[in-house]
């Protein structure tokens, strides 16, 4: 009896892997006749060096050697035909695909199985009805005052009671720190505070690990990685087997998924017991699907934490190495707060409307350096964009804000210099296109947060440039970004900090 137990489980696991040996093979042949199908296999010189990496030995981002190809263009696009891709920096072609030809132009198929396992029916990964849903309930919470009163309670209280102290200690102690790892733990908290009403306390002194924004940032990462392999066949493969980066990115989410669900969790029972002003308490009022709101708790973090952080990171370098511009912010900062009654950081003081300085200081970071460097719309039918580059169905079609910020065609022969004077007119910030600035998108899907961003970030720089300095122990050095949809520094941000002898 047991040598027949022990033959049968012999027979089974050889038909185990015949099977899975037969349905890889089959797989791999799929894959072999879908990339030979698509041209995926492209010998131009473009394709070479994206496919070999030999881009690397000149420049250190991708999203800079995409900058130097579209420079060269006529036009100012390119196709990576190994990508199936077309990348433009024309302000009239994103004004095509965000405006103009909308409809024509959603997120598509392609990038929402990318994202899917991640941000699910978030608003980020949907087109259509579903889009427009979401967007319409998210424009009204977001528009709301009392929302943005709630977002400022929470705000300054994280930089008065966490930020400045931990800058404090640091600048006592004379330490060494990144400078990224603290901004992501302050954009953290907020977001989770604004979003959910839970503190994960990421910015105490001690600096504690937070599970899930360690598994939230490897999915992010990995999940990126997916859009830049030469076919989308490569990382489904890897799914179906469970094989390197994807047996990570599923534990990733697994644990994502368990804590997006225990919050939630928490929520209800504390619906009722008090406070009830958090993002996620308005939207439970209109659905009780939780796979639908554990989408939404994923795209708010998304959207508020690495973002800002990224904004807040590039600001603040460049701050290090521009001390002309620093010395002019904190001048107009001092001038402001020293006129108003009140120059607590409890609250935003109404005079802060006219620190133009600092509102051009800001969009000018972000021109150089924007949290997403690069956004994606998949053509559905055939199209022509008006600088004349035909694009066919199935096309993905992206717009480039990190290079378009670095085109002399649109910004100048300074373009690469970091001046906040270039946004000002008579002394007044004075806005450009959308299109030409499409830092927080444009059109029909401009960012809905964009103010509460603006907000935040100003509230971090009014009250950290009038207390400290920072100093980059690697000043001269070019910005290395490593792979994930929101632009992080490759090994983060090194600083220095001292109090100034005039800070209050």
């Amino acid at each position: 009896m047991e040598s027949l137990l022990h033959l049968t489980q012999s027979i089974l696991q050889t038909y185990s892997q015949t099977l899975l040996l037969t349905i890889t093979t089959t797989i791999f042949i799929t894959t072999l006749f879908n990339l030979l199908k698509s041209h995926s296999w492209c010998a131009c010189s473009v394709c070479r060096a994206y496919v070999s990496r030999s881009w690397t030995s000149t420049y250190p981002n991708l999203c800079d050697w995409y900058t130097h190809l579209l420079r060269l263009s006529p036009t100012h696009t390119v196709d990576i035909h190994v990508l199936g891709s077309t990348v433009t920096a024309d302000p009239s072609n994103v004004e095509h695909l965000l405006r103009t030809r909308f409809d024509n132009y959603p997120k598509g198929k392609p990038f929402s199985s990318i994202l899917g396992d991640l941000l699910g029916r978030g608003i980020f990964n949907v087109d259509g009805d579903a889009w427009r849903f979401q967007r319409k309930m998210a424009s009204l919470e977001l528009g709301s005052v009392s929302v943005r009163s709630y977002a400022l309670r929470i705000m300054t209280s994280e930089i008065s009671s966490r930020l400045v102290p931990l800058l404090d200690s640091f600048a006592v102690s004379h330490r060494v720190f990144d400078l990224q790892d603290v901004f992501r733990r302050f954009a953290f908290d907020n977001i989770c505070k604004i979003s959910f009403g839970l503190d994960p306390g990421c910015l105490e002194l001690s600096l504690p690990i937070s599970e899930f924004a360690s598994a939230f940032d490897l999915a992010s990462s990995l999940s990126a990685g997916r859009a830049v392999t030469t076919s989308p066949f490569v990382w489904k493969l890897k799914r179906f087997l469970g094989l390197g980066s994807e047996r990570d990115l599923a534990r990733a989410i697994r644990l994502v998924d368990e804590l997006a669900r225990e919050v939630i969790k928490q929520k209800r029972k504390l619906r009722g017991m008090g406070s009830e002003e958090d993002l996620l308490s308005r939207f439970m009022g209109s659905t009780d699907d939780d796979d639908y709101l554990r989408d939404i708790v994923i795209s708010f973090l998304l959207a508020g934490r690495d973002t800002m952080a990224s904004a807040l990171v590039s600001y603040f370098f460049l701050l290090s190495t521009h001390p002309e511009v620093e010395a002019a912010i904190q001048e107009e900062v001092m001038t402001i707060i020293s006129n108003d009654d009140d120059g607590h950081d409890h609250r935003v003081p109404e005079g802060w409307r006219g620190m133009h300085y600092v509102h051009a200081s800001m969009y000018e970071s972000m021109r150089l350096y924007p949290p997403v460097q690069f956004d994606s719309k998949f053509a559905l039918e055939d199209d022509v964009l008006p600088d004349g580059t035909a694009v066919g169905k199935g096309t993905r079609v992206t717009y480039h804000p990190y290079a378009m910020g670095r085109m002399e065609s649109i910004w100048g022969a300074d373009c690469l210099d970091f001046r906040p004077e270039r946004w000002l007119k008579e002394g007044l910030f004075t806005p450009v296109s959308p299109f030409k600035y499409p830092v927080f998108q444009a059109g029909a899907r401009v960012c809905l947060g964009k103010e509460l961003a603006l907000m935040e970030m100003k509230s971090v720089i009014v009250s950290i440039v009038r207390r400290f300095e920072f100093e980059a122990v690697n000043g001269d050095r070019e910005l290395k970004f490593a792979p994930g949809l929101t632009a992080t520094v490759s090994g983060g941000l090194p600083v220095r900090v001292r109090r100034r002898r005039s800070g209050s």
